[in-house]
This record gives C-alpha cells, sequence and structure tokens, in this order.
C-alpha cells in the first residue's frame, strides 16, 4: 500500500460510525481521527469487502517465496546432519553435492538456518578469540613432502584396558595414512611405521613434537627412532616445545577422531581398532575437507615413489670427514678422549669435520649434532626448531 495501516483497532470502527452517521463528510471524519482521507477510504473499503475482521491490519509477509527451500531438499539436509552429526553446514551441502552433483543446494547459511529452526543445533557460549601469534607455515605443498606422526591422548577401553592411538597424516593433503593401538615405546612405533612404510612407501619428512619416542633431548634432539628416519632418508622435523600449533592440521584431525570414535569408548581394544580403521575410510574418502575445497584427502593424495629398501646402508661421509663409530656407551674415541655424543646414536658411525677456529663438527647423515671444542668438550646443538610463518618469500 502507499501509506500505512495507521490508526488503532477502537478508532478505525468508531471512524466509520461517524461517517455512516450522515453527521459528517468523508474529509470531516478523517480530520477527528487525524488520519488522511487515503486512510479512511481504505478501512471503508475494507468493511464494505464483507470480511468479518475487517478492523484486524493484514500480515505484510510474503505469502509465496520462489527461493524457498524445498520440503525434500530440507529432509536431505536433516537427514544428512543425523547421518555425520560432526558436519557442519559446509560439509553438509559439500556432501549433498557430491551425492546429488545435479541439485542446486542452498547456501551454508540457510542450511544453518534450518539446522537450527529443527533443534539439529545446540547454540554455545561465544568465546573471546585468542590473539594471533602468526600463521605457521606446515613446510608442504605436496603430498608424502612431508607427514605427521604423533600419539593422541590415551584413554581407556570399556574393559579397562589402555589405548595408545598412534596416527600418521600427509602435512599437505591431509591423508590419514595410520590410526594404530601400539604401546608409545620405540618398538611400538617402529613396528607400526616399518609396516606403513613397506605398504606405502617413504616420506621427504616427517614432524612430530619433541618427546619420546619421537625426539630426545639428546645431540640434535635425535632419538632411536629420528636415527632410523634418518638413515631412511627422512628429514626428521620437531615442532617448538609446548606448541601444538605448529602441527595444527594433525592436532585438529585428532579432535575428530576423538568425538568419532572414542565418546564412548568401545568394550576391548581390538573393537576400539576396528572404529579406527573405519574412522580412517571415513576421513579419507568421504568426509569433504574445507582447506581442501570441501572435497576428500583422497582426491589429492598419492603414494609415495620412495619404498622401504631391502638393507639401509650406512651413511657416507665426504673425504674432509674422519669417521668415528659410537659405542654401547654413547662415547666415540677421539683424540685420546671418549667423548659422549648420544645414546641413540649407539654403534652408527659419525663424521667429524674441522672447522677454522679449530674445532670439530660432528655430523649423522647431514644432521649436525654439535661442535668439539679444543677442550675436547662436546657441544650438542638443539634440533632446528625455526617455526615458519607465511611470508612472501615462501611463496
Amino acid at each position: 500500500m502507499p501509506f500505512k495501516e495507521t490508526c488503532p483497532v477502537e478508532e478505525r470502527i468508531s471512524m466509520l460510525r461517524e461517517y455512516d452517521s450522515g453527521l459528517f463528510s468523508a474529509a470531516e471524519v478523517a480530520r477527528r481521527a487525524n488520519v488522511s482521507r487515503d486512510i479512511f477510504y481504505f478501512w471503508l473499503a475494507r468493511r464494505n469487502s464483507g470480511e468479518e475482521r475487517w478492523f484486524e491490519a493484514r500480515s505484510h509477509a510474503t505469502r509465496n517465496c520462489p527461493h524457498r527451500t524445498k520440503d525434500e531438499q530440507i529432509d536431505a539436509i536433516l537427514a544428512m546432519r543425523d547421518r555425520f552429526p560432526s558436519f557442519g553446514p559446509k560439509k553438509i551441502k559439500a556432501k549433498l553435492a557430491m551425492n546429488e552433483p545435479g541439485t542446486n543446494w542452498p547456501a551454508a547459511s540457510t542450511i544453518g538456518d534450518i539446522l537450527k529452526r529443527n533443534g539439529r543445533v545446540i547454540a554455545k557460549p561465544k568465546r573471546r578469540k585468542a590473539v594471533l601469534r602468526g600463521d605457521v607455515f606446515a613446510g608442504a605443498d605436496r603430498p608424502n613432502e612431508e607427514w605427521a606422526i604423533d600419539f593422541k591422548g590415551w584413554f581407556r577401553t570399556r574393559d579397562g584396558t589402555r589405548c595408545d592411538p598412534l596416527t600418521v597424516s600427509d602435512t599437505a593433503s591431509r591423508y590419514l595414512l595410520e590410526a594404530r593401538i601400539v604401546p608409545p615405546t620405540f618398538k611400538g612405533v617402529f613396528a607400526a611405521m616399518e609396516q606403513l612404510f613397506s605398504d606405502v612407501g617413504l616420506p621427504d619428512a616427517i614432524r612430530s613434537d619433541n618427546g619420546a619416542p619421537f625426539g630426545s633431548t639428546g645431540a640434535g634432539g635425535l632419538s632411536k627412532l629420528s636415527v632410523w628416519f634418518l638413515k631412511l632418508g627422512i628429514e626428521p622435523r620437531y615442532i617448538p616445545p609446548a606448541s601444538p600449533q605448529d602441527n595444527g592440521r594433525h592436532e585438529r584431525m585428532h579432535r575428530t577422531l576423538k568425538a568419532e570414535t572414542t565418546r564412548p569408548p568401545s568394550d576391548c581394544w581390538q573393537q576400539q581398532q576396528v572404529r579406527f580403521n573405519l574412522f580412517c575410510d571415513y576421513y579419507n574418502e568421504e568426509r569433504p575437507h574445507e582447506a581442501l575445497g570441501q572435497t576428500p584427502p583422497v582426491a589429492h593424495w598419492y603414494a609415495p615413489q620412495r619404498k622401504l629398501p631391502n638393507r639401509i646402508d650406512e651413511p657416507w661421509y665426504d673425504a674432509d670427514h674422519e669417521v668415528r663409530r659410537v659405542r654401547g656407551s654413547g662415547e666415540i674415541k677421539w683424540r685420546g678422549d671418549h667423548i659422549f655424543i648420544g645414546q641413540a646414536l649407539s654403534g652408527e658411525p659419525v663424521g667429524l669435520t674441522e672447522l677454522e677456529d679449530g674445532s670439530y663438527l660432528v655430523r649423522f647423515c647431514h644432521r649436525e649434532l654439535g661442535v668439539i671444542g679444543n677442550d675436547s668438550c662436546f657441544r650438542r646443538f638443539a634440533p632446528p626448531r625455526v617455526r615458519l610463518h607465511y611470508a612472501a618469500e615462501t611463496g
């Protein structure tokens, strides 16, 4: 209407009663009611139309919206949410588009409103955002350039058995290579990784935290496991201490793994392992990933070209290196002295090359471990833990 349906209900009825009395003209009635003549004639026409409740204002809501989501689409959205309770609007839309690519599904914001209206979303109290301290560069642009390895926090199955899930994922494609219950020891991780390397192949690098069995406080941060990695041509990469955000992609996967497979835990560890195996298939092949354009990791990952060798050769050093074998005690014999290098390197050859100041740089493979000074004291290096940020020079 070109005007507002103003004036209270009582005044609408009283105004027309005055007009019906014949004592006042339409203009006089409108002036006495302090409304325009258009409004007076509007209510006069409404009354004369025969409507039972003509004096009530009509709703201005749209009777028919051509863009309204169809009932069958709403049912499909709710069914997808019920099937995958952890999926948000973006993943639901991506999954529906994968199943029915020819259908024009509503926007993610509309899907979110549908979930709220139908009780599929419980509002959570808002929390203040953390202060940003810089974006961490993951160090991988292609599959198998870097894998991430870690133990998800341990828990117990219903029969009281302790479970320590070892997880391995590809940094670039987010492909989950392993989720296996093993003892959190060198032997447990070694057996699992040897099987994984045999089945899949070898990455260029493996990112982990500094704790055992992945790292140590020894020279170069090496552990027995990372020494084995180096011999295979795999670069061990350690995140800075107390900085899980530097392995954030892997930690985010852990959150999904925990929600999907451990709440509640299974009756025994065998059943729990079955759930982990099924989760790997679901995570890799079905679950859309926002960072991958809402496509699953399987669409981006491929097996590495390097395979696990039948025999691992000892490290080779240039001619300017003197080679010493680390004894069972972690020491080497050097210039008549016994110098401790590291227990993790027991039985391995290390190379020593002279520096300009007369000290000697100690290497294992290409990893620099420390320096032996003129005082025959070994000063070990910490592992390289440079936090890499997205910057112009990184592309």
